[in-house]
């Protein structure tokens, strides 16, 4: 019979070859609290503890799965963001800290703003649009995303996580044949596909085999599609007030900012994420 600890130590050495010694030890938190139905803190409390039959089969099964390159988040059905839990799966991207940052930093400037309305293109799994929600009561939140897998998912955690959200499901290239000429937002955000096919190579092996390409990768070509229909859209359909909040690749940082001013866009700032990459830019309509 083992105890925790033992598991930890059986985690790491046996994702050495995936994972480096941090990430196998927040991955094996995250296995301890999903089987232990307790937060990671408590492991410190117990890893001497001896670990239940039951429970000792799920870590095994857990590791097999981990082993394969499967994400931990898609093993226990869920990855957590903003404070929040979300559903996740094969269908939606795993919610990144850096994306947390780009919910913060819009909720940071309209916390006090009544009467918000928020476009989320391109939601999977709702993490970002849900998030606005819950921390901007005030705000009529609408999410889009072309997979109906994802908007599934994402109604799923918007009913698990009590707030009201609009899912459309949409094809973003299309926008002019959906959306109604009235229609005005506040804000509009959006997380594009911005990988290129170049930068592949050193991404991790259980990015590229269980997460979704179409929320991932762009075409060489033209790296920045999305941003370039997206700020079409909001050029059009948000207030005169209003602002577009996106996450951009840190190696087209300068051509994003490019494109925005040559679309008519001011007030243009760019922030580093947490790992100090150029990872946020907000504009605002120049009138």
């Amino acid at each position: 019979m083992k105890d925790y600890k033992s598991w930890a130590d059986e985690y790491s050495k046996q994702l050495a070859s995936l994972y480096d010694a941090d990430e196998s030890r927040q991955i094996f938190l995250l296995a301890y609290s999903f089987i232990r139905n307790k937060k990671a803190v408590h492991y410190a409390l117990e890893r001497h503890t001896l670990v239940e039959d039951g429970a000792s089969i799920q870590f095994l099964h857990m590791l097999q799965e981990l082993q394969r390159g499967r994400p931990i988040q898609h093993i226990i059905g869920e990855a957590d963001f903003y404070g929040l839990r979300f559903k996740v799966n094969e269908h939606t991207l795993i919610p990144r800290p850096e994306t947390e940052e780009l919910v913060d930093w819009i909720i940071q400037e309209y916390a006090d703003i009544r009467d918000l309305t928020i476009l989320d293109i391109g939601t999977g799994s709702g993490c970002i649009a849900i998030s606005l929600a819950k921390h901007l009561p005030n705000a009529r939140v609408d999410a889009l995303d072309i997979s109906k897998e994802a908007i599934a998912v994402a109604r799923e955690n918007a009913v698990q996580l009590g707030v009201p959200v609009n899912f459309i499901q949409a094809d973003i290239l299309e926008w002019d044949s959906f959306m109604q000429d009235s229609q005005r937002y506040t804000v509009v955000v959006s997380n594009p596909p911005y990988i290129t096919p170049k930068e592949q190579a050193g991404m991790h092996s259980n990015v590229l085999q269980y997460e979704p390409h179409l929320a991932l990768f762009v075409e060489e070509h033209n790296p920045l599609l999305f941003y370039d229909v997206a700020a079409d859209l909001a050029k059009k359909h948000m207030e005169s007030h209003g602002a577009l909040f996106f996450e951009i690749n840190q190696y087209l940082a300068e051509q994003t900012v490019d494109l925005l001013r040559k679309k008519g866009f001011g007030r243009l700032r760019l922030r580093k994420d947490l790992n100090h990459a150029a990872r946020m830019i907000s504009a605002k309509q120049i009138l």
